[in-house]
């Protein structure tokens, strides 16, 4: 007799992707065992110490509007927030946190530990047990056997994991954190297929030696906002970050260890981030440029520590000391930890279905870094999903799939599994063709009746996003409909500097004027204070948007559904895409790999032109 009881999900890993896993499918109803080497590092900020940034801000936004718990806990360890892109159109609006990274983790304990149906158990998952194409049993270190109806892998950078420093390499996921051996060999003894990949980080700072003088202060929003569309709690006050500036002089100094470096010596074989490059790929992918810009971060409310971003590097120790004691501001500082390289298994998403189950057996997940992702909010929200659809496929249940129209998250989920990655795949707003519909601000009217439809979102959350929707709609329909006379608004006009009128216009005129915010209108008596000022403040920031524009969105939203046909036009698993003659061979092999399951997915993989697609419509009408 086994000494566990048999768990509906067990989820390997308790980072950013294995904490949304299991608190997803356990709040469903699911019995969820979670594994992890570490009991008190959930959710980990393994790098920089912050939440949310370009694109992953709405990311963070989504996984709270579906019922997740990322911008709660980012709410709750906040010590400044920024909402950035404001100068640009609100599409490109996106809310980044800085956090407390100790406060982080114990916000992620606290939940795990009151979410009912959930276990933890600290171990290591070293293998999986398969009968007929489907999990069955995971065994650990320990030597236990746990058997489970499904399973979701989020270790993270672990899997065979390598730090470099120089010509220092230490078998580890992370400095100080021993690396996961032998579940990687385990999953390809079954078929699947691993790659290496390489992610880095930068030195962390004693902040009392650094001259903070010489930095440029960089201090939170004056009105800071948050993730969640709960009622956490606001930021009060704030810790400010700082700016500095590499230079010439840091430059060389870093070319002096190049010769040292496991990244040009080809000691390293997985690819690195190509947007979040280490500072010596920077000056030779740059060589033109003389200066790079720093970010000088802090790790928490009661910690001297400081993370520099920017600066990541796998120069020898001695080496980042001479460099970083170039840079202005930091003559006398002293690292706490210093920066390195990691070098880890992936496994191809390309392996994987849009629910994230593997192709190759049954009811096994992936979510996460293991994916070839990179950034807490990417893997955050692939966990989440994996642990909806892990329940859902239990249950019987139809999976929950987001299209490329209706979140960040569909287009993440998309991009992985028909593109696949050659490199750290990172989400930005260029990715997604329907950025202006896929805002920041309207996360919960997206997606927060689809998650309370399957059981997660809460009666609560749902009653909200009824209150916003109706409030956006008696609003609308009194700017619509009411008129407003010069006298009653000319003065205010003149004092921003926009046109006065000669004749009575509708209010929402004044609205669309770019000069003009609503709340300058309501503040100023020339729109009833009465209506325009919601329970939720952030209401007006949708209705504003939602009204200026009105037009682009509605454009938007047509060329959504015009695309939405091929969505339709689904694939079968059984077509043999060889059989097809007129497709190119690139397309027949990239198909039949993938195995898209539908006419627009078909598109989207990478070697698949549109004359392969317009092929693939004449044989489908055949």
């Amino acid at each position: 007799m086994s000494i566990f009881p048999k768990y509906d999900i067990v989820v390997v890993g308790g980072g950013h992707a294995g904490c949304e896993a299991a608190v997803a499918a356990a709040n469903l109803g699911s019995k969820v065992l979670l594994i992890s080497h570490d009991l008190t590092g959930f959710g980990r900020m393994s790098c920089n110490p912050s939440i949310g940034g370009i694109a992953k801000g709405q990311i963070v936004r989504e996984i709270d509007a579906l019922g997740g718990f990322t911008g709660i806990v980012a709410d709750r360890s906040m010590i400044q927030f920024r909402m950035l892109n404001r100068s640009k159109g609100p599409a490109m609006w996106s809310p980044r946190s800085q956090n407390d990274r100790v406060q982080f983790s114990i916000e992620w304990r606290k939940i795990i530990e009151n979410t009912k149906g959930l276990n933890i158990w600290r171990d290591e998952v070293v293998g999986i047990i398969v009968e007929n194409d489907k999990i069955v049993a995971v065994e650990t270190q320990l030597g236990l056997k746990i058997n489970c109806d499904a399973a979701i892998i989020t270790a993270g950078t672990f899997l065979s994991g390598k730090i470099y420093i120089g010509t220092t390499i230490v078998k580890g996921g992370r400095i100080g954190e021993k690396s996961a051996e032998g579940l990687t060999q385990n999953l390809m003894s079954f078929g699947i297929e691993s790659e290496k990949l390489k992610t880095g980080t930068p030195v962390r700072i004693d902040g009392r030696s650094i001259d903070f003088s010489k930095l440029i202060e960089q201090a939170g929003d004056e009105n800071p906002e948050k993730f969640s569309f709960t009622n956490t709690v606001s930021l009060i006050k704030q810790r400010s970050c700082h700016i500095a500036y590499t230079s010439e002089q840091v430059h060389d100094e870093l070319r002096k260890g190049f010769e040292f470096s496991p990244l040009f010596s080809g000691i390293i074989e997985g690819v690195g981030p190509r947007y979040c490059p280490s500072i010596e790929d920077k000056i030779v992918r740059f060589a033109g440029k003389d200066s790079h810009q720093l970010f000088v971060e802090p790790e928490g409310w009661n910690t001297h520590e400081y993370y520099l971003n920017g600066f990541s590097s796998s120069l020898p120790l001695e080496m980042q000391y001479k460099a970083l004691r170039k840079i202005l501001g930091f003559e006398n500082s002293i690292i706490i930890q210093p920066g390195y390289a990691i070098e880890y298994d992936y496994f191809s998403p390309t392996q994987l279905s849009a629910t994230l189950m593997s192709k190759k057996i049954e009811n096994l997940y992936f979510a996460g870094q293991v994916n070839g992702t990179t950034g807490y909010e990417e893997a955050a929200a692939q966990g989440l999903m994996a642990g909806i659809n892990a329940h859902q496929k239990l249950r019987q249940k139809e999976s929950f799939v987001l299209k490329r129209h209706e979140a960040y998250i569909g287009v993440l989920i998309d991009d992985l599994i028909s593109k696949g990655v050659d490199e750290p795949y990172r989400m930005f707003t260029s990715r997604a063709e329907h950025r202006l519909l896929l805002r920041q601000d309207n996360a919960d009217l997206r997606l927060t009746r689809l998650s309370h439809a399957l059981g997660l979102a809460s009666n609560e959350r749902l009653e909200k996003v009824i209150e916003k929707e109706n409030y956006i709609a008696t609003a609308s329909a009194w700017l619509d409909k009411t008129g407003i006379d010069p006298s009653q608004v000319n003065t205010y006009l003149e004092s921003v500097n926009s046109a006065t009128i000669s004749q009575r216009q509708k209010a929402v005129q004044f609205v669309l004027r770019p000069e003009i915010a609503l709340r300058d209108l309501r503040d100023n008596h020339i729109f009833p204070k009465e209506l325009f000022t919601p329970s939720d403040q952030t209401f007006n920031d949708t209705l504003e948007i939602e009204v200026k524009y009105k037009s682009y969105i509605e454009r938007e939203k047509d060329f959504a559904s015009r695309l939405e046909k091929f969505e339709n036009v689904k694939l079968s698993s059984s077509i043999d895409f060889f059989e097809i003659k007129n497709l190119s061979w690139e397309a027949r092999e990239k198909l039949n790999k993938i195995k898209p399951t539908s006419l627009a997915q078909a598109s989207r993989i990478s070697g698949v032109s549109p004359a392969d697609i317009a092929v693939l419509v004449g044989w489908l009408r055949k």
